[in-house]
This record gives C-alpha cells, structure tokens and sequence, in this order.
C-alpha cells in the first residue's frame, strides 16, 4: 500500500530543514516564504505555531526567526537513541584526517537507510535517509542473519534485477570472512544508485523501471571479491564498508569510508584493515561483540 503523504506536514518539515541548513541564521517571514515557494499566509501560520511550542524563536527587534531551544531536548533525546554512532565520530574523525575523504556511521532505522555521522569533505548530510530496499542496502545485511538477508533480498526492488546466484552466494560467504566490502561503481553507476536510494519501486513508471533495469547490474557484480584484486594493479573503487555489532552479536551499523578513485589492490587492503579497525573499536566501546560465526548461508532467489 502507498503511504499517504501530507503536504502541510512536508512544509513544516522543509521549513525546519532549511534553518538547519543555514547553521543559526535568522530569517524574516518574506526571506523564508520566498525561499521556501510558500505564501505568506502559509508561512506565517507554521512559523507562528512552531514558536509557541518552541521550536522556533522570534526576535522581536528584527522579526527574524531562528531554530528554538525545544529542538536541542528533541536532539539530546534522539542522539541518546543513536549513542552509538556519537561513539563513532572520533574513529571516523580520524579515518577522515588520514586518508582526507568522507567517512560515514550509517544503520537501517525503520524501512530506510539513515546517515547518523559524516566526517570529511563530502556533501554526505547527517540524517540523510534511502529506501531500503535492493539494489540498495546489500552491505546493511551482509554481517547480519541469514534471516535478515533473505527479509532483504526478498523485498519488492526499485527496479527488477538480474541475479547471478553463484556470485552472490560468493560474495556474501567472502565479505563475512574478511570482515569488510569493496564495491566499484562507474560515474553513470553512482548516479543512477544515487537515484535509486530514494525511489521506492511504485514510484517508478513501468517503462522507466524497465528502461533503468538494463543499466542496473546484479547485486553481487559491483563487489570485489579477493580474487579480483591485484596488489599493483589499480582498481576503481567506490567505497569501503565494515560492521559494527550490537550486544546480541548481530550487525547494527556501517562505517563506510569513501574513495571515488583508482587504488592498488595493496592500498584497498591497507584501508580496509583501518576501517575494519576502527568499526571493532566501536563495536568493543559500545559493549558490543563480534559473532564467532554466521552459519550456512542460505539465499533463495
């Protein structure tokens, strides 16, 4: 069933975005209705509303608005929820500092894909979410049960797949031994995953979803496997991801360290070792444990 959107609600919502975005800057009521595409009338009732419950402040000598202290109980609140990524920021903080990219704590919250850290020179925004859904969101249950991959798996994709069951079987048993993914993506591949994040499969018109599905490769194509690396020869590498575990021993985030560019095989396994590092150090400070095993794997496609 297609969940029903409300257009008041997405305006609050945008309003409350936008202010974050601008990092404390105040605004007047025609700044942000221009900004914003709402009239005026419009603008004024939510910004009214979201003052008197605190939300927002208004200053009285400038008629500006800007972000109200309810917002910080709100987001001591909501980090208490995700300690775990704030026990993040310092490993990323120096994953970031060393190699001088984007790293990122990112975990499945409900049905979508949330970024909860980002450190670095990207444009990756905390809280940004994706629809979890294939093709997106393998390395968000290749570290976890074999019940939770299938779940996966078996989920209605943003666009129909064609699977080689024999790589996927591959992938999944290696990156669980090794304790991390590479994935490879083409510009024109990163930009149409990119799309797809945030596209549920009913969103897409038929001939759009078949047209896309030509582009799209099996799950299991775009991971390296071990045997696809050479220790000199460069590699075109997207990304690398590695598990943290909760206390139960199951997967409960993904640190991902971005790339963008060609590395050695001997350079993506020196990465790879730091951030396989520095996810078991959350997972040993957050009181966590690594599961000594992950059983059969069992994928039915």
């Amino acid at each position: 069933m297609v969940a029903r959107r409300s257009a008041p609600t997405e305006r609050v919502v945008h309003l409350l975005d936008y202010l974050v975005e601008q990092r404390g800057k105040r605004f007047g009521l025609s700044e942000l209705a221009r900004e914003l595409e709402m009239a005026k009338p419009t603008c004024l009732g939510i910004l009214t509303e979201l003052t008197a419950g605190g939300y927002l402040v208004r200053d009285a000598h400038t008629r500006t608005y800007g972000l109200g202290p309810a917002l910080i109980a709100a987001g001591r609140v909501a980090q208490d929820s995700f300690a775990i990524a704030a026990l993040a920021r310092a490993e990323l903080d120096e994953l970031t500092a060393r190699y001088r990219t984007t790293c990122t704590a990112s975990a499945v919250v409900g049905e979508q894909i949330m970024v909860l850290e980002s450190t670095g020179p990207g444009l990756v925004k905390v809280g940004a979410a994706y629809h979890f859904a294939p093709p997106v969101g393998l390395m968000y249950v290749l570290w976890d049960t074999d019940a939770a991959f299938d779940s996966w798996l078996a989920t209605p994709p943003a666009v129909p797949l064609r699977q080689d069951e024999a790589r996927l079987r591959q992938v999944v048993a290696e990156c669980r031994e090794r304790g991390y993914l590479v994935e490879s993506l083409t510009v024109a591949g990163r930009k149409l995953y990119s799309l797809l994040a945030g596209v549920a499969a009913r969103e897409l018109p038929g001939e759009l979803r078949e047209l896309v599905a030509e582009l799209v490769t099996s799950l299991g194509e775009r991971v390296y496997l071990g045997t696809d690396l050479r220790p000199r020869k460069e590699h075109p590498v997207s990304l690398l991801a590695a598990p943290t575990y909760g206390g139960d021993g199951r997967q409960n985030m993904v640190l991902t360290m971005y790339v963008g560019k060609p590395l050695t095989g001997a350079e993506i396994s020196r990465r790879a070792t730091a951030l396989v590092a520095a996810a078991d150090a959350v997972t040993l400070r957050s009181g966590g444990r690594k599961p000594h095993s992950f059983g059969p794997q069992t994928i039915d496609l």
